[in-house]
């Protein structure tokens, strides 16, 4: 049988999501199969249980609604097994929503759409109250910032916008949505896509960053997009104000 359930976490004391082969450093995987085989075998030595996720996420990264299945061959009352896996899993990790799935589905594959939400403070002191967020001291105009984003709606080459280290070599997503609000001194990202390249999230929050600081044309962003040029996209932000918010079948 195969279930699928939720998975939340805050990403700061994790390298990334998915398990790095040869290396010790945590990971949001490693953390959920360990405690998931000393649920379900009483310990981690001689059987382990394999998770799939819906998507890779970085290091700092945090998740609201990351998706992960895996197989097991005998029947699992949710309520129970969720409250049990909680009290095992690391107090930045929690699990939700379990269910039984069709064996055909699967977490990543079976993806249509993955939402994201970028968070920065806009604001020149700081507040002890903001935490890891990114704290820009400039001025930002969210109307401006509007308009560069709705140079990636649609179907591109986001060449542009991944740092080395992509798995897949299509290059190609479709942007579902792309929006900028404003909630006091916090600005907000939503960018909804069917698959995100390595970093893609990052860099074009970077490159509008680096639209407002340096008082360029919102069709810069269009610019960057065609070029197909990692050097002509902005910086990555920092991993802190990102949380992928919502995965859809």
């Amino acid at each position: 049988m195969r279930y699928a359930f939720q998975v939340q976490y805050i990403g700061k004391n994790y390298a990334g999501s998915q398990l790095q082969a040869g290396s010790n450093l945590p990971t949001i995987q490693g953390e959920l199969e360990k405690a998931l085989s000393t649920l379900i075998y009483g310990n981690t030595i001689n059987r382990r249980v394999k998770t799939i996720f819906s998507g890779r996420t970085d290091r700092g990264v945090n998740s609201k609604g990351q998706v992960v299945h895996f197989d097991y061959d005998k029947p699992i009352v949710a309520s129970k097994f969720i409250y049990s896996l909680n009290e095992i899993l690391p107090c930045d990790i929690s699990v939700s929503d379990l269910k039984e799935v069709d064996s055909q589905f699967h977490a990543q594959k079976s993806a249509k759409k993955r939402h994201y939400v970028y968070e920065f403070v806009n604001r020149k002191c700081k507040n002890a109250f903001d935490g890891d967020l990114l704290r820009v001291k400039y001025d930002t105009d969210i109307i401006r910032m509007q308009k560069a984003l709705d140079y990636i709606k649609g179907e591109h080459d986001f060449s542009s916008f991944k740092s080395s280290g992509t798995l897949n070599p299509s290059k190609v997503c479709f942007i579902y949505e792309a929006k900028v609000s404003k909630a006091g001194d916090k600005v907000i990202i939503d960018i909804i896509g069917n698959r995100f390249l390595y970093n893609m999230v990052r860099a074009i929050v970077g490159t509008l960053l680096e639209i407002e600081g340096h008082n360029l044309q919102p069709e810069h962003m269009k610019n960057v997009l065609e070029a197909k040029d990692r050097r002509k996209a902005g910086q990555n932000v920092s991993p802190y104000g990102l949380t992928l918010v919502e995965v859809t079948y």
